[in-house]
């Protein structure tokens, strides 16, 4: 079913061409002042101004050595769902900059933003999960994340969360579950992702399969993908009729069938087919990964033997344009010719 688009339109009263305040370098100390002003109205003024400037990297350097963000931090809290959206708002285009992720990782932001998770109002929650999602892209902000303690919530989040924040939450795990899936794996993640793999979102299954490779990539989480039989929800997607989706699956297969239960699982699935089909067309983004899963089942013999029938298909990747499809060819034809 069809959810409505989370709306940032503020009300009527807010009007940001009253905004006392010029433009440049010296106007920013006075806007500091309005931020901590007890009149509702100038803040809310003052936020809506400081979101025109923070696009400019610039501003966003003056701004954060002007103490801003301890300001906004301050303004996360507030009663008033409009000076808390524009505040997340600030923060969000701060965030589109690398001087701006710096600083709000260096400053605490992430902790201050924990709060806003079960915040009543979506455009304040969408804000705060770009941020997020933005910050883990950083080794430091993904280390940030995990240290607030937020893997958890945002597992449990991905349940009731609306379509536009579940794509945000995706994109911060696939970065944080990177460096570690502890975590998560307690949280019971790798169920939820299974069932955000069958979700009518292109986006949000195309997520969840690189949730799942990210995952796979651990030992604990190969274990978990299996567990939780995983792998012939994957295989299915490999049919998919988005290449994302496909190349994202793929991948996780090829992580996933890396232990002996993996590999078994996904020869009872009937793995090689989908792979195959996958392997023959030329234009397919994820034949690499799909050579790299056929690879590991052709290490077991009833995968070697109905591959060897299959050996031209690799063969004619041997010419492929692109040199790591050659490469992973040349690998899957030496393993299938090998003879005990």
């Amino acid at each position: 079913m069809a959810q409505p688009r989370i709306s940032a339109y503020l009300p009527p009263d807010i009007d940001p061409t009253k905004a006392a305040l010029a433009f440049g370098r010296r106007a920013l100390p006075k806007l500091n002042e309005e931020l901590q002003s007890p009149e509702l109205l100038t803040q809310q003024r003052a936020l809506v101004a400081l979101c025109d400037l923070v696009h400019d990297p610039e501003k966003v350097y003056q701004a954060i050595a002007l103490g801003f963000l301890d300001s906004l931090k301050a303004l996360l809290v507030h009663e008033d769902q409009t000076v808390r959206q524009k505040t997340t708002e600030v923060l969000s285009v701060m965030a589109l900059h690398s001087i701006g992720r710096e600083g709000l990782i260096r400053r605490g932001v992430i902790s201050a933003l924990a709060g806003l998770l079960d915040d009543p109002v979506d455009i304040c929650r969408k804000n705060t999960h770009q941020v997020f999602d933005m910050l883990a892209r950083l080794p430091e902000g993904a280390g940030g994340v995990l240290q607030a303690g937020l893997i958890p919530p945002l597992v449990l989040k991905l349940e009731t969360e609306l379509d536009e924040i579940q794509e945000l939450i995706l994109g911060t795990l696939s970065n944080c579950l990177r460096v570690e899936v502890s975590e998560a794996l307690a949280a019971g993640a790798v169920p939820v992702l299974k069932e955000k793999l069958s979700h009518p979102s292109t986006a949000i299954r195309s997520k969840a399969a690189w949730v799942l490779l990210e995952i796979s990539s651990h030992a604990e989480g190969k274990i978990a993908v299996f567990e939780e039989e995983v792998i012939p929800v994957l295989l299915s997607l490999l049919e998919d009729t988005q290449p994302e989706v496909q190349v994202n699956s793929a991948g996780a297969l090829m992580f996933a069938l890396v232990t002996p239960q993996g590999r078994s699982s996904a020869m009872g699935a009937e793995a090689i087919p989908p792979l195959l089909t996958l392997v023959a067309e030329e234009t397919s983004k994820a034949r690499l990964n799909a050579i790299k899963a056929l690879t590991l089942l052709a290490e077991l013999p009833e995968g070697r033997q109905t591959l060897l029938e299959h050996r031209d298909t690799f063969q004619r990747c041997l010419d492929d344009p692109s040199e790591a499809v050659q490469r992973a060819a040349e690998i899957a034809i030496t393993v299938i010719d090998w003879k005990p």
